[in-house]
């Protein structure tokens, strides 16, 4: 009996149920790959391509969706109908690689045969709404980007339907763990301009008095995250800048040359950079993502970023963290010398949020663990530490880098004889797919000693001592074995 016992004593969990006395619990814990919800970015046809090489150095895959296919019609009370199956295989798609999908739904992309597989820049406006009596597009083909329709934007349905399109979406996606971010906007690839034709606004282009209510709408309606171009700075385009209104809403930006060899305050153009300090002041990823592209300006633009040496006088590290990138479409990248497996999963981890457990403390009812953000911007979406399916009353979301705030579990943590974790917490989010792992860093030492556990001394539950003979009436304070557990008798 006695070997029996002194086996238990040297494997089994201590369980603490009441304590007198906190200890700091051994903790050991790593991240090993880029986190859900960040990284470099690929395109589903790459990321199918490359998911040997690629597919666990990201964690994200971008799509342009089409309004035009997956509406359906609009009934006569004005309820727009809806065939999702579209938008559903893409999601699939992705999430079969273990992926979630940036989305950005659009009507203008110049040149490209999308919606019927033969018409040149077609717009990606419902049909419904094209065969309006009062509904007319206007044409141009854009010099260095091709044909190009331009939704109608003096037309009443496109407008209800538009408001009306993204509150649908987020009824049915906002809780989909598919989908991780979603962009808006207006215009070519709605990236809020059309370069190279005319801007009529209200009729190629949204008025900005539209806009404002759009933008209003969304904040309203959406509780996913949700970004707009850097682009949307412009006031010749958009009322963004000039309405402190508008500014107060929670939104996010991506900037789709992000890179290129102007970009910076300081060169010969600094657009970009102005962009960003004038629709966030530099402080919007607090609370919005700050996602984009690479640029294409040069072929060789995407191809050469990751160059660890740089590339216009700028790492990719140095950028991500000026920034405060979460996401970066990086599609051409693999195609050059830079782009390999390994630099996209180093790359990827120089964005986004990093969480580091610096402390971690029981009492044998709950648990408390001190949490710190090393990362370059906070986590979009509610997340939780846990213990055994019990989560954190705190959520991690907002977390900015160099925080750290105590999350306290209401579960005690399951300690060894020495006061190390039998297993670690997890972080739980309802918005990553099943096989997503949210980690963190820990390195904490545990204390030393005995962990003051207190049992009822009248428990019919039968007491070893540690040599591992039965103690009927246990001395209170004393060491026991009880139930297989290590305890301190109560008095």
């Amino acid at each position: 009996m006695r070997n029996i016992i002194m086996a238990v004593v040297a494997t089994v969990a201590i369980s603490l149920s009441v304590t007198g006395q906190t200890v700091t619990v051994g903790l050991v814990s790593s991240v090993t790959g880029p986190q859900p919800m960040t990284g470099l970015v690929l395109w589903p046809d790459q990321a199918r391509t490359l998911n040997e090489s690629h597919g666990a150095s990201i964690q994200l895959e971008f799509a342009y969706c089409l309004p035009c296919k997956v509406v359906t019609g609009c009934d006569a009370d004005g309820n727009v109908q809806y065939d999702w199956t579209w938008f559903e295989q893409i999601l699939d798609d992705v999430a079969s690689r273990g992926h979630q999908l940036v989305a950005r739904f659009r009507y203008e992309y110049p040149d490209s045969k999308d919606v019927d597989g033969k018409t040149k820049g077609m717009t990606a406006v419902p049909e419904y709404i094209k065969n309006l009596p009062d509904y007319n597009e206007t044409y141009n083909k854009v010099k260095g980007d091709g044909a190009t329709y331009y939704a109608d934007w003096s037309n009443s349905e496109l407008k209800r339907f538009t408001k009306q399109f993204y509150a649908d979406f987020n009824e049915r996606y906002a809780a989909d763990p598919r989908l991780a971010f979603l962009e808006v906007g207006f215009g070519h690839w709605s990236e809020y301009h059309i370069y190279g034709t005319t801007l009529q606004l209200g009729k190629n282009f949204p008025s900005k008095e539209y806009q404002a209510e759009f933008f209003r709408h969304l904040d309203r309606t959406m509780s996913m995250p949700w970004g707009v171009s850097i682009d949307a700075a412009d006031d010749e385009y958009s009322p963004l800048t000039a309405d402190e209104t508008l500014m107060e809403l929670t939104f996010g930006c991506f900037d789709d040359s992000f890179m290129h060899k102007d970009h910076e305050i300081g060169s010969k153009d600094g657009y970009n950079e102005r962009c960003w300090q004038a629709i966030g002041g530099m402080t919007r990823w607090q609370q919005g993502f700050a996602g984009g592209e690479v640029s294409y300006y040069t072929d060789s633009d995407q191809k050469n970023f990751l160059n660890p040496a740089g590339m216009y006088g700028h790492t990719w590290e140095e950028q991500a963290a000026k920034y405060h990138i979460t996401f970066m479409i990086a599609n051409d990248a693999p195609e050059g010398n830079y782009g390999t497996g390994e630099r996209f999963l180093t790359a990827s981890l120089a964005t986004g949020y990093h969480f580091v457990v610096n402390d971690c403390r029981t009492d044998g009812v709950t648990t408390e663990l001190l949490v710190t953000n090393t990362g370059v911007a906070p986590i979009y979406r509610d997340a939780w530490f846990a213990i055994d399916g019990t989560r954190s009353a705190t959520s991690l979301r907002g977390l900015l880098p160099g925080e750290q705030m105590w999350v306290t579990v209401p579960r005690a943590i399951e300690l060894n004889p020495d006061n190390t974790a039998v297993s670690a917490p997890v972080i739980e989010c309802d918005h990553i797919l099943t096989g997503q792992k949210i980690e963190f860093d820990a390195d904490v030492t545990a204390s030393s000693g005995v962990s003051q556990i207190m049992v009822d001394s009248d428990d019919s539950s039968p007491c070893y001592d540690l040599t591992g003979r039965r103690v009927d009436l246990p001395t209170p304070g004393t060491v026991v074995i009880k139930d297989g557990r290590k305890r301190v008798v109560g008095h």
